[in-house]
């Protein structure tokens, strides 16, 4: 008799010497319950996947004070921003204890500008965002569902997606005046169409999925099913496209206010000052860097954090 035939002899002995484990067990109906359940929340999951670098949290926590400055900096502060100073001695300050991002050509104060700047810039972008990725998301969500209305989307993304956006945007600029609301035109008229395509091909995936077959053998309408059983898949996307459209729509803006074709000269916007300060950078460039500085560290900082969600929403980096 060999090793492993000795140890079954064991075993086979063993059990037979104690008849308790031959007996039994008592039914529990709240311990079947829990048979086979998880406690696995995909929210939950996403969050602490996310929240676990320290960058991130320092990120949000800069992003928090920039966003809590530009909105209350405006309704707390006694400075003017479009006070011009007939004092020739206010002119040009450097940063200061007073000034702590100096005052520009006309002796207003550079750091009043820039946190009027930011709240005007982020309600364009927030705006153009909403637009962009709500009409982008529903119309993605029909586009990748309903086969017929393929070969018209892909031929609508095609004119308009080669059409260069930087000639796009300026043309629009050039035949409308130049205000709010022809940025948000410009933008918006653009942007939803490549979003529609970003949530097409992600739906994609998930159109013939099991629960959406069974839907429609049901007779749920098409609208029903989109609405339901597809969006709700997708709402770490939409979060996702929102933070990254966010710092496109202010680059864009920046852009336009750089090249001239902006908002108007006298509207306080992050893209306005850079153009201001474009024009004294030799002899003072604090009045553009600055600015510049914290358009910066918005874009890098929304950027970084829509992609760090992007990864963090993906169940497979989930533990």
């Amino acid at each position: 008799m060999n090793h492993s035939e000795k140890k079954l002899n064991s075993l086979h002995n063993s059990l037979v010497r104690d008849p308790s484990l031959f007996e039994a067990a008592e039914f529990s109906a709240t311990e079947s319950e829990k048979t086979g359940a998880s406690n696995y929340s995909y929210w939950r999951s996403t969050l602490r996947t996310f929240f676990k670098s320290k960058a991130v949290i320092a990120l949000c926590v800069l992003v928090s004070i920039i966003l809590l400055m530009s909105f209350l900096y405006p309704l707390i502060s006694p400075v003017d921003p479009t006070k011009v100073s007939i004092n020739p001695m206010d002119w040009n300050h450097r940063p200061s204890f007073k000034h702590p991002f100096g005052t520009d050509a006309l002796g207003r104060d550079i750091f009043a500008r820039a946190w009027y700047g930011c709240r005007n810039s982020f309600i364009l972008a927030f705006c153009i965002a909403l637009s962009d990725v709500g009409i982008g998301m529903i119309m993605g969500a029909l586009w990748g569902y309903n086969k017929k209305l393929d070969p018209i989307m892909i031929e609508v993304y095609n004119i308009m997606t080669n059409v260069p956006s930087t000639v796009y945007l300026v043309l629009l600029a050039y035949i409308m005046n130049t205000s709010f609301i022809t940025l948000f035109i410009s933008m918006a008229s653009r942007g939803w169409i490549v979003e529609a395509r970003f949530f097409r091909n992600r739906i994609l995936s998930i159109r013939d999925a099991e629960y959406n077959i069974a839907s429609q053998c049901l007779g749920t309408p098409m609208r029903r099913i989109a609405t339901k059983n597809i969006i709700p898949h997708i709402i770490s996307l939409i979060i996702m496209e929102a933070a990254l459209c966010i710092p496109y729509s202010i680059g864009s803006e920046v852009f336009l206010g750089f090249v001239g074709v902006g908002m108007p000269v006298d509207a306080i916007t992050l893209g306005n000052m850079v153009n201001h300060g474009r024009a004294s950078f030799t002899l003072h460039p604090y009045q553009m860097l600055l600015p510049a500085a914290v358009l910066c560290i918005i874009t890098v900082a929304f950027y970084y954090l829509g992609n760090k969600f992007a990864d963090a929403s993906d169940p497979r980096n989930h533990v």
